[in-house]
């Protein structure tokens, strides 16, 4: 039974509703990375920081199972982003 708060994106990062969530769960998904490859929440740029423990909590009470029960997906580096400069192969003694 779908409404308007399934409308509310869980994802900001690439745009994915709760009800695109709801789907992939219906159609198998058991883990926040089985929701991520059929939806591809948590493939933007915060890399699932910001929606993994939401799409997390969405699993367990739709499949009426523990928290603790759910798997989270492996977070991927880098974790924080990197400047280019910090890259750079010269060293800060070469002229």
């Amino acid at each position: 039974m779908a409404n308007e708060k399934d409308d509310v994106l869980i994802c900001r990062c690439n745009e994915v509703s709760l009800r695109e969530i709801k789907e992939a769960i219906r159609n198998g998904a058991k883990s926040v990375k089985d929701v991520k490859r059929r939806t591809r929440a948590g493939m933007g740029l915060c890399q699932g920081r910001t929606c993994g423990k939401t799409i997390a909590r969405i699993i367990a009470t739709e499949l009426k199972i523990s928290i603790q029960q759910v798997e989270l997906d492996t977070q991927r580096m880098p974790v924080r982003p990197v400047e280019i400069k910090n890259f750079s192969c010269k060293e800060e003694n070469d002229e």
